[in-house]
């Protein structure tokens, strides 16, 4: 189905905070049942830092739930889950409505990441640029032909993750300058139904988030990079060195090369120190951002060193 933008808001929360109302034993920052959200496109980082923390805390329950980011910033609204990862932070809207219910959200920083461009293996347009992007995602230009008069591939084929996902929000926001999307973009269920798209389709570009694919150490991340190719990505119309091309790994993360880097928060509503509190900590903390780091994001502290070798 065609790809619709949206962007879901809830003027009421449904109920009181879920921490304020717990029968009997109230959770801690180690111990208890909480729900959290977190958008799809970072759904391996989180698996990774949930896995940990369970080890850490044999009495800790944290369900995650992944989703749209539309549907993960409502979750937050609606008292469905007590912490959200996302790419963004909230909208005066959205905080109009915490502060209606008294409620002071706490956004804290944990890693930047960024949205990935994937090719089918036989397309050789791999160095793109902002403008160049810009004509795709728009629709201004429609065949890689157009792209490259020297391609053999016909009319480009648009696929993001989800209807209403931060990328797409994402690639609106930082490519289009908010202009529609060109009527050949099309949402899929999930990043690896992306993946499996434009490996089977050479005329696809897919959108998904950079932590499905940088962990080389995962033996699923490399079976998927096996399959695709990552575009390299250059900020000026035509850029006359390679060099000036970046893929969206670690150290040009880091460094803020790569152009379409996005930030990621941990977003809570929790009103006291409990497990959501908790979890944060962790992320946040020395341990957790050692698994962004080995999850191939840039972690929000800390440093990775780019070491360039030269024959």
């Amino acid at each position: 189905m065609p790809f619709l933008l949206g962007s879901f808001l809830t003027l009421s929360l449904g109920s009181c905070n879920q921490d304020q109302k717990t029968a009997g034993t109230l959770d801690t920052p180690t111990s208890g049942t909480i729900k959290i959200s977190a958008d799809e496109s970072f759904q391996p980082v989180v698996e990774a830092q949930l896995s940990v923390f369970h080890r850490n805390y044999k009495n800790a329950k944290v369900t995650a739930s992944y989703k749209p980011e539309g549907q993960v910033i409502q979750d937050l609204l609606q008292d469905s889950a007590r912490v959200v990862i996302v790419s963004r932070q909230l909208t005066p809207p959205e905080l109009k409505v915490f502060e209606n219910a008294k409620i002071t959200p706490r956004v804290t920083r944990i890693a930047y990441d960024g949205v990935a461009l994937i090719l089918h293996p036989e397309n050789r347009d791999t160095l793109l640029s902002l403008p160049q992007l810009k004509e795709i995602f728009t629709g201004k230009a429609s065949s890689w032909k157009q792209v490259n008069p020297a391609s053999t591939l016909g009319d480009i084929t648009i696929v993001f993750d989800n209807n209403n996902s931060g990328t797409a929000r994402f690639v609106q926001d930082s490519i289009t300058g908010k202009q529609p999307l060109s009527q050949k973009a099309y949402a899929s269920q999930s990043s690896p139904a992306v993946i499996d798209y434009v490996a089977q389709n050479k005329n696809a570009i897919g959108v998904i988030g950079t932590n499905w694919i940088s962990d080389f150490d995962d033996s699923t991340v490399v079976g998927f990079i096996n399959r695709i190719k990552v575009v390299a990505v250059g900020r000026k119309t035509a850029p006359t060195d390679p060099d000036s091309y970046y893929q969206p790994y670690q150290a040009y993360l880091v460094q803020g090369n790569y152009p379409l880097r996005r930030e990621v928060f941990t977003i809570s509503r929790e009103a006291r120190a409990g497990l959501g509190t908790g979890f944060v900590s962790f992320v946040s903390g020395d341990k957790g951002q050692r698994i962004m780091l080995k999850a191939g994001l840039a972690p929000a502290r800390g440093v990775v060193r780019l070491v360039e070798v030269k024959k």
